[in-house]
């Protein structure tokens, strides 16, 4: 392996058919005021003209092309798995990933901040900003992307809830500065994460760091969970600010209605995804002794959820089919995970609240 000066930081964005966003978020982070960074592009088999445009346009980016869309996980996992084999692997601790969606744009000082709180606390794993949405509910679709920034919140960072579900903090709230004074989170959005590039190799499996089997949604929650696992800690920096294109614009569901509202939004893929893979990250994160005290608030929850899905969204029953077909993977990864465990039950169970 050829080891070369590379960038302290990679910033990965994986791509689908993006080009509506792409030019924006590149636009962005090349006004970055932190310029130790390289840019790579891991594209699943978009037909958008991407190459093309990137050959270019910018040059200086690196495009790693796959023939299929392999997912969120997998591409992401060749993405770092390239940053770390040209990185000298001494530095790991000075070295960093920004895990990044291709719907985001960054304000100037974004990577800036989130270097800088990840090099105040060597303890931290993963490291977010405040991620606001890109437009707010109510703007007519005419109106030009390029000139809209809204104050609804998209993610102050992972929200675990005592029954193992986990929301996006403060999702569809004005921000109004409510959440500046948070600090340490469960963990951060895989819309647009910073990682600490040996808290990668931590929670490293095979050739994964996202749950390959995961294709997308929820990976970002079970990282967040095995970096707990490791010891890691997560933090915002609420003077790094970026903004998010995200398809769902409501508030993040509370009450059992507003969830089944907010659920019908979203494309039945999607919610075949998430809950497949909340249950498969459930299977090897969680703790033999915490799962038994969330017991009686989990039957309950995935009672209601089971009840739905037959109701409303049969097309996502296969997501129970699958569950057992991928259990002796999981039952694999939870042995890894639980083999390399350092803190206790109670540390991570405080988090579930």
């Amino acid at each position: 392996m050829t080891i070369y000066h590379q960038p302290r930081v990679s910033i990965n964005i994986v791509s689908w058919n993006s080009m509506e966003f792409l030019p924006d978020l590149l636009e962005t982070t090349m006004r970055q005021t932190f310029k130790d960074f390289n840019v790579l592009v891991i594209d699943n088999g978009s037909n958008d003209g991407i190459e093309t445009y990137l050959r270019e346009q910018y040059k200086e980016v690196t495009f790693l092309r796959n023939q299929r869309n392999l997912g969120f996980s997998a591409a992401h996992n060749q993405g770092i798995r390239y940053a770390l084999d040209h990185w000298d692997p001494a530095a790991r601790s000075q070295q960093y990933v920004l895990v990044c969606n291709p719907d985001m744009l960054m304000s100037e000082t974004f990577l800036e901040e989130l270097v800088q709180g990840a090099e105040a606390h060597p303890e931290t794993g993963s490291v977010g900003g405040k991620l606001l949405r890109a437009f707010g509910e109510n703007l007519a679709d005419e109106v030009l992307k390029e000139t809209v920034r809204s104050d609804l919140i998209d993610s102050m960072g992972l929200n675990p809830h005592k029954n193992r579900t986990v929301t996006d903090m403060g999702a569809g709230e004005k921000d109004e500065g409510q959440y500046d004074s948070v600090e340490e989170v469960f963990g951060v959005s895989g819309a647009c994460v910073l990682f600490r590039a040996s808290a990668l190799e931590d929670v490293r499996f095979e050739d994964e760091f996202f749950d390959h089997d995961f294709f997308a949604y929820k990976e970002d929650v079970d990282i967040a969970w095995r970096l707990r696992h490791q010891g890691w800690t997560a933090r915002i920096v609420p003077a790094a600010v970026a903004y998010h294109y995200r398809g769902m614009y409501g508030k993040e569901a509370s009450g059992l209605l507003a969830k089944a509202l907010n659920r019908r939004k979203k494309s039945s893929q999607r919610n075949y995804y998430s809950t497949r893979n909340h249950w498969l990250m459930l299977i090897k994160n969680l703790r033999v002794f915490n799962g038994l005290l969330a017991l009686p608030r989990m039957v309950v929850h995935e009672f209601l959820r089971v009840v739905y899905i037959f109701v409303v969204e049969p097309s996502t029953l296969r997501a129970g089919l699958d569950v057992f077909r991928l259990l002796p993977r999981m039952l694999t990864k939870r042995r890894a995970v639980m083999e390399k465990v350092r803190v206790s039950a109670k540390d991570v169970r405080t988090w579930f609240v």
